[in-house]
């Protein structure tokens, strides 16, 4: 009896001191994520200013209207002109400067707080995740309920798959009745669109749609290799995932032009459907297994610490692997991260829309500053700097409705801008100097996106990350 009161004793004792630890964690990061609070920057709190002899870059056309004055009213673009007054305003010296919309990344993964500013702080005021978890919806709240600065954020349920394709990241879905349940059942909870993945079939896919149309919600493709690829142009899906995605399926894994000209042309003719290329995310794989030290590398330390550890991990051992066994496969990597910037180029050529999108927040792909290595590959692709930019500013505001405020300097539209030093016409590195971003009319300077930068790096929030995850295990959505 004695011993097994002591046994007992001593587990009571681990059970408190466990839950004791993950209390504090929760605390420690809650007040660590504080910085982001509005309350605690302060002038936050106003969202009404006169910018003064700028440089406007408005995104409706390939131009610069030169010296004008904007007014941001209630967080909104309420006018522009010359000579604009308004005593009752802060006014903001723009001379010289160029302020355009800011930049939305429509593929990421956010894992924790840290992220949203990290977002700012390179200039992506809206960002569309693509793997929603309750801890999501928390999020999306307090943004919405203007308690934190944060890019706008919108977020799909969970990744709806098939009934083989198993991983705990998924939710398999085993009979068309269970897809509708899920697609009501993910409106009810706040997200804003449905994910569905790879290995639906057929029939689940074709519920999954016609509920979404009944419940009047959008849908984002990973594109299912049990269906054809032509299946996905469909309504309500507004955005197909993944160059690589054109390879590996209608292609077959052969780069084959005259193939690719065929997937052009069926992308031409369904003019509601975008292409999100995600070809940082893809490039990033030659970085895998071409640099030996890229696990101890300075840019991970911006890679949330649960991530660094188990998917940036997994990614490297896994390429590290391939390459052991094929020691050509740096080649063919290679090889077909040029066949994307071919098929970037002829999507292009014949008016596609392209969305800019990162898959940030896995692997090794940064969030924030992988939005910028993705721009880059869109201009080696063949891109004007006009038509970079507008994969990431107006081009995403004509696939959501909830997106249609965003992507322009338009009367009515909100106030997400960049100010810029140069002219990103002639110079994309030029959206890597952000002199003054402003957030729904909220203006944050550049020491404080510095900070934020700054606060997101070597972060210590590898237990609260893991908590919410198992949340995520626990409720799938």
């Amino acid at each position: 009896m004695k011993f097994f009161k002591k046994t007992l004793v001593s587990l009571l004792t681990i059970i408190a001191l466990c839950v004791v630890i993950l209390l504090s964690a929760i605390i420690i990061d809650n007040r660590n994520i504080s910085y982001l609070k509005i309350n605690n920057n302060p002038g936050t709190e106003f969202n009404s200013y006169l910018i003064k002899n700028v440089n406007v870059i408005p995104m409706t056309a390939d131009t610069i209207l030169t010296n004008k004055d904007v007014k941001i009213i209630d967080g909104k673009i309420a006018k522009i002109g010359v000579n604009l007054k308004d005593p009752s305003l802060d006014y903001i010296d723009g001379k010289d400067k160029f302020l355009m919309p800011g930049l939305t990344d429509m593929h990421v993964h956010v894992w924790d707080r840290y992220e949203l500013g990290l977002y700012l702080s390179k200039g992506v005021t809206t960002v569309r995740n693509l793997w929603g978890q309750p801890m999501h919806l928390r999020l999306k709240k307090d943004i919405l309920e203007n308690k934190i600065l944060a890019p706008n954020f919108y977020t799909s349920g969970p990744k709806l798959t098939g009934p083989e394709y198993v991983g705990d990241d998924n939710l398999q879905i085993f009979t068309p009745e269970e897809g509708r349940e899920m697609v009501v059942a993910c409106k009810a909870k706040g997200y804003d669109f449905i994910k569905i993945y790879n290995g639906l079939t057929p029939e689940i896919f074709d519920a999954i749609i016609d509920e979404s149309r009944r419940q009047n919600i959008d849908i984002v493709a990973h594109p299912s290799e049990k269906l054809p690829y032509a299946s996905h142009f469909t309504n309500p899906v507004k955005t197909i995932e993944h160059a690589e995605d054109i390879v590996q399926q209608p292609l077959k894994y052969k780069l084959d032009t005259v193939k690719l000209q065929e997937v052009v042309n069926l992308y031409a003719s369904n003019s509601n459907s975008a292409l999100c290329p995600t070809l940082a995310v893809y490039r990033n794989i030659y970085h895998l297994l071409g640099e030996k030290d890229i696990m101890s590398s300075n840019e991970l330390d911006y890679m949330n610490p649960l991530i660094r550890m188990v998917d940036s991990k997994a990614q490297y051992d896994r390429w590290s692997a391939e390459k052991l066994k094929n020691p050509g496969i740096s080649e063919a990597i290679e090889a077909q991260h040029n066949f994307h910037l071919l098929a970037i180029r002829k999507l292009a050529e014949v008016g596609v829309t392209i969305v800019c999108g990162t898959d940030a927040g896995i692997g090794i792909t940064l969030p924030g500053f992988s939005i910028h290595q993705e721009l880059e590959l869109y201009k080696l692709a063949g891109l004007s700097n006009y038509d970079v930019l507008r994969t990431a500013t107006v081009n995403p505001s004509k696939t959501h409705a909830f997106l249609k405020n965003t992507g322009s300097i338009e009367i009515g539209k909100e106030a997400n801008l960049i100010l810029l030093d140069d002219n990103p016409f002639v110079n994309l590195n030029s959206l890597q100097n952000i002199r003054m971003l402003f957030i729904k009319g909220r203006k944050i300077e550049k020491r404080t996106l510095d900070n934020f930068e700054d606060k997101a790096k070597n972060r210590n929030n590898k237990i609260v990350s893991g908590l919410r995850y198992a949340e995520f295990l626990l409720k799938k959505y």
